[in-house]
């Protein structure tokens, strides 16, 4: 049971503070998954991650429901699930009178602008996590060839970006393999 409401904390605690949706989530639920309660390592949380967004949907709940699932199994699955999605619900339940209110104050405008540039800083130290233990892991030959590869794809040959993600999941998998 406590192994339980500590899946539902370290998904309920992103939920709150991860303004701004997935993007903002992220680098929360990885300082919990892996800082906090150690449940995987970078490596691990980022392979998570590269499948996550190679589905459609929400990357946050899909996360929870996977890491939920390989923590506790189906009952950790559903109490992630939940603790994912609850602090939004509760927030448009409770709130929404006063967000409706509120949505055109320049006062809320301007938070959300000082609040961008931290999410920024968030995601870029968790691509620099990645970075550093894909490079430690796997060197820098399949690092290159993945980001060069899908770069040219993207830019130059107008690969639609689904596409790009599975085969950089194919190429990985033929390197961690």
């Amino acid at each position: 049971m406590i192994l339980l409401w500590h899946v539902f904390l370290a998904f309920f605690i992103p939920g709150i503070l991860g303004y701004g949706g997935g993007p903002a989530s992220i680098p929360l639920i990885e300082n919990e998954v892996v800082g906090h309660y150690h449940w995987m390592t970078v490596t691990r949380f980022s392979n998570v991650l590269a499948f996550g967004n190679s589905l459609p949907g929400p990357i946050a709940p899909q996360m929870a429901g996977y890491i939920g699932y390989q923590v506790a199994g189906v009952p950790g699955s559903f109490v992630a699930l939940f603790a994912t999605i609850a602090p939004s619900l509760i927030l448009l339940i409770v709130l929404l009178r006063l967000l409706y209110k509120f949505k055109d104050s320049p006062k809320v405008k301007w938070l959300t602008l000082l609040i961008r540039p931290i999410i920024v800083v968030m995601l870029g130290m968790m691509a620099y996590n990645f970075f550093s233990t894909s490079f430690q892991s796997s060197g820098w030959l399949p690092l290159v060839l993945i980001g060069a590869v899908s770069f040219v794809l993207i830019q130059r040959f107008r690969i639609h970006p689904a596409f790009v993600i599975a085969g950089a999941l194919l190429i990985g998998a033929a390197f961690m393999g």
